[in-house]
């Protein structure tokens, strides 16, 4: 148990000087290789840090450590919790066998999952929320994650929610600080229908979600009014998808007929009019090139 408390105490000294402090469960283990082989290879966490005699494991905004120890420790439950049905199914199918029944939606806490076993005996749960949650992704699973989203649910976007993603938005950066940009939530079904109209059907997907958002910049605040205003629109964009909702980045909107349907002034400039709303689902991941594709140095 002190080998345990004193590598906590280590650890608190490494990730205090971050500034907000995260959280690491650990628990101790009998054989350190064989449950670091498990939960990387089974699972798909990834091993963040490696202090000798402990590992800590990362999995989404979960740190999971393990320590060298006698004997281990099996008691509580580590969930593990995911963005849909899907993956809390397939998860199932790497289990089954060692699955204490199949995947079942829990009524009386909203959710959809499945109890296992990991190799030392500790109980391990896949979950998923069937109800939308606050901001959970950590900033490398958000940049990676994001889809562009053309097919949405029949629910709306609560105005808490709306009202959380604007006050994250206050911080998009711009030219000098300027805070040029604006954002017009549109809700009217008349209005939705004419913006998917104008560029048909590119614009198309503007019609499937319960609303829109225009991004919008001000000239008379900024000398760089275009890149404030996308600069604005992607903080959107990721801000959104935190929440659990999809956008898509509708080009060429800066039109004077959708301007003066929004009572924006010609020589404002519109960014983007995205859809928002709940994704029908989460389009998979579509090829992306290597990163020495794409980046190019300069001797």
């Amino acid at each position: 148990m002190k080998l345990l408390e004193s590598k906590i105490i280590i650890s608190y000294k490494i990730y205090v000087r971050w500034g907000k402090m995260s959280g690491i469960h650990f628990m101790k283990t009998d054989d350190l290789e064989r449950v670091k082989d498990f939960y990387t290879n089974k699972i798909g966490m990834q091993e963040w840090v490696d202090q000798g005699e402990c590992i800590i494991l990362k999995h989404g905004n979960m740190l999971l450590g393990f320590c060298e120890a006698d004997g281990s420790d099996t008691d509580g439950v580590i969930t593990f919790f995911y963005r849909t049905k899907e993956q809390v199914d397939r998860m199932y199918e790497t289990f089954k066998e060692r699955a204490e029944s199949e995947p079942i939606k829990r009524e009386s806490y909203n959710i959809y999952n499945f109890f296992a076993e990991d190799i030392e005996g500790r109980t391990i749960e896949f979950q998923t929320f069937l109800h939308p949650l606050k901001p959970y992704l950590d900033s490398i699973e958000l940049l990676e994650g994001r889809r562009s989203v053309r097919e949405y649910e029949n629910r709306e976007v609560p105005e808490e929610v709306l009202e959380d993603i604007f006050e994250t938005c206050r911080y998009a950066p711009t030219s000098k600080n300027s805070q040029s940009y604006y954002f017009i939530p549109i809700k009217d079904r008349d209005t939705i229908e004419f913006m998917a109209d104008r560029r048909a059907p590119n614009s198309g997907p503007i019609a499937e979600a319960p609303m829109a958002v225009a991004v919008c910049c001000d000239p008379d605040n900024t000398g760089r009014v275009q890149q404030d205003g996308d600069i604005a629109a992607y903080h959107f964009t990721l801000t959104a998808w935190s929440h659990g909702l999809g956008t898509c980045w509708i080009a060429a909107m800066d039109r004077e007929d959708v301007k003066d349907k929004l009572g924006i002034p010609q020589d404002h400039y519109v960014a983007t009019v995205t859809p928002l709303g709940y994704p029908e689902e989460i389009p998979k991941t579509p090829e992306r090139k290597e990163a020495k594709e794409f980046v190019r140095r300069i001797d």
